[in-house]
């Protein structure tokens, strides 16, 4: 991993087409915006500034402070600049791509103030004058679905479709396609239709549309935010932080609640709020991504079902049996998630009565509680998850679904290695425990198979093989965790950013090249 920040350089690079001078003073103007903190380096002491008190954030400051721990160990050797850190957990950044194409349409002088760069005040809430997905398609080629085509309106993720006509032959189907790695990489410009599923187009904060630089934990396709280590991450809570002992305040190398892999129960476990989105426009957050999860695992029916594929017998790994199972008793078998916090219930079209209808609710528990499930479903909220980094360092699997990149993207690999990826469908997500831990009752029943007499602990019956690559995948992840995703491979990664900003920051830039 030494020296590889391509996805550093990347949200960088374009800010290499301004002057040292420019930099500069989009970075004290951008710091006057709403939710936008300044993290001031002089004279070798970083300190934290708001300079727009008259706006009111419940989260102001939280990732500035976190930003300036991680320069802690050598902000003594940096020269005077600023970092514009982002308090919220959105995107900020989304730049028309004519604006990026062709710059000459825009003003590139800001010396006349923020205002004049914005074309006026900037409102922090959209109001009735737009919405992030109005901004983000503008991001695309203006030959590209988004830009030529309004989507329809009409909800398509809601019923299952049937087809009367086809044959009682049961096949693998879409359910059982596995993907390579995160949806982060999905392209919207060209599928519009897929924006309903994914809340973050329905953020109520408005965007950036001129390229200011802006640090954030995160970023999803289409934004130019420059990407930091989260706050999360790096710091020490009983919320967010594995093995954290919040009583001696020390960080323990197992946690007190781990469970050895023989124990830990062979469900898919998650719990979260009802976060996800905003209401820009009002009447989507039923497609946003935890509802829509958390809709298909409360489901209790037994008209829906879900094709699942497993191996037949569970040793083979050649033949495989497929069946129409029931997606109630599908649930009712392994899944165990739940909300256990409504957050914003109004925006949901029936509110808080018609969340509790359509979803499972349960009591909030404490992150040990996760590690004694071998699944642990890791879902995007109002931005990225702040749990990912503890539960690759548990003893039990991830299965990430994501929108977003993080400074770690390019350097942890997905598709049974160190995670398991989850599409954002969730359609597979029944197959990747058949396959893994095998099959069911109600599958077998559903498959006809004689496997369903023996008793669940049978030879005959369990996925040995199965079982050995999730628990691979496991120990592959807490391998990880503790050889590249740990705080001092954060502040490596802060220091390298420090130093690239400082070149740009710089009038003299090009006498830091580097030649032979």
């Amino acid at each position: 991993m030494v020296d590889e920040y391509d996805g550093l350089f990347e949200d960088l690079e374009p800010f290499w087409e301004l002057s040292g001078e420019e930099i500069r003073r989009r970075a004290a103007q951008v710091g006057e915006l709403p939710s936008i903190d300044l993290v001031r380096i002089r004279d070798g002491v970083a300190d934290v500034i708001n300079v727009n008190p008259g706006f009111h954030d419940s989260e102001v400051s939280a990732r500035a402070r976190g930003f300036r721990s991680m320069t802690g160990k050598f902000v003594h050797l940096l020269p005077d600049m600023d970092f514009p850190i982002n308090a919220k957990a959105e995107g900020r950044v989304l730049i028309p791509w004519e604006h990026r194409t062709y710059p000459n349409l825009t003003v590139q002088d800001s010396s006349l103030g923020v205002e004049a760069m914005l074309g006026g005040p900037f409102k922090p809430d959209w109001g009735d004058d737009g919405n992030i997905w109005e901004a983000w398609r503008r991001t695309c080629h203006p030959q590209s679905s988004a830009r030529r085509l309004f989507s329809s309106l009409r909800p398509s993720f809601t019923t299952q479709a049937k087809n009367h006509l086809a044959s009682s032959h049961i096949s693998p189907g879409a359910d059982f396609a596995f993907v390579k790695t995160t949806s982060s990489i999905e392209d919207y410009c060209n599928t519009p239709h897929a924006h309903y599923t994914q809340g973050h187009f329905f953020s109520d904060w408005r965007s950036i549309p001129v390229l200011y630089p802006v640090f954030s934990p995160a970023k999803a396709r289409g934004f130019m935010d420059i990407r930091i280590p989260s706050h999360y991450y790096y710091g020490s809570t009983k919320r967010y932080t594995y093995g954290w002992d919040s009583v001696n305040l020390e960080l323990k190398e197992v946690d007190p609640m781990e469970v050895p892999w023989e124990e830990k129960i062979d469900k898919i476990f998650w719990r979260g709020a009802t976060t996800g989105g905003g209401s820009h426009p009002p009447g989507f957050a039923p497609q946003y991504q935890r509802h829509r999860f958390l809709r298909m695992a409360s489901d209790t029916s037994n008209t829906t079902t879900r094709v699942v594929t497993f191996p037949d017998p569970p040793s083979s790994s050649a033949q495989f049996t497929s069946a129409a199972v029931p997606i109630g008793k599908l649930n009712e078998e392994i899944m165990d998630c739940a909300f256990v916090k409504s957050v914003s219930a109004a925006s949901y079209p029936g509110g808080q009565a018609a969340l509790e209808r359509d979803h499972r609710f349960g009591d909030s528990v404490p992150l040990g509680r996760h590690w004694s499930f071998k699944y642990l479903v890791d879902l995007d909220g109002m931005s990225y998850s702040g749990r990912f980094m503890s539960f690759l360092a548990s003893d039990s699997v991830p299965v990430k679904s994501t929108v977003y990149d993080e400074f770690f993207t390019d350097w942890i690999q997905p598709c049974v290695v160190h995670f398991i990826p989850l599409s954002s469908s969730y359609s597979e997500m029944y197959n990747i425990y058949a396959y893994f831990s095998g099959p069911t009752q109600s599958t077998l029943i559903a498959a006809n198979s004689s496997l369903a007499v023996l008793p669940a602990d049978s030879e005959l019956r369990r996925a040995v093989e199965g079982d050995k690559r999730l628990r691979r995948i496991a120990r592959a992840g807490k391998r990880w965790k503790g050889t590249v995703g740990r705080t001092l491979d954060m502040e490596a990664y802060v220091y390298r950013l420090c130093l690239e900003w400082a070149r740009l920051w710089a009038d003299d830039r090009d006498s830091m090249n580097f030649s032979l």
